[in-house]
């Protein structure tokens, strides 16, 4: 198995044990209070959302993967979503280990 499809594998993961947060409005919500520890955007979400979750992102150190579209992340986890949080933080680091490994390659 390929790395790609291990990242989306473990977000499918995440989403059946509800540690997914999607919506703009509850992501930044939970952005500002601490409890979103990766996110997803999807490359093809309109430049000023992907600029305002960019940028909060930074502000806040929280990684990011926007190297998906978002019929691969909807597919993923089952629901049509363009930007993704994870709030649980070891599925986070597991994530960015996975995402390290992509860019590596």
């Amino acid at each position: 198995m390929d790395n790609d499809q291990a990242i989306l594998n473990f977000l499918g993961l995440a989403r059946r044990a509800s540690k997914i947060v999607s919506g703009q409005d509850m992501l930044l919500s939970q952005i500002r209070s601490g409890k979103i520890f990766f996110l997803f955007i999807a490359e093809d979400t309109g430049k000023a959302t992907q600029k305002k979750f960019n940028d909060k992102s930074n502000y806040y150190h929280i990684p990011v993967n926007n190297s998906y579209t978002k019929a691969v992340l909807s597919e993923a986890i089952g629901m049509k979503r363009t930007i993704i949080g994870i709030s649980d933080r070891g599925m986070a680091k597991k994530l960015v280990e996975l995402t390290d490994n992509n860019k590596g390659e």
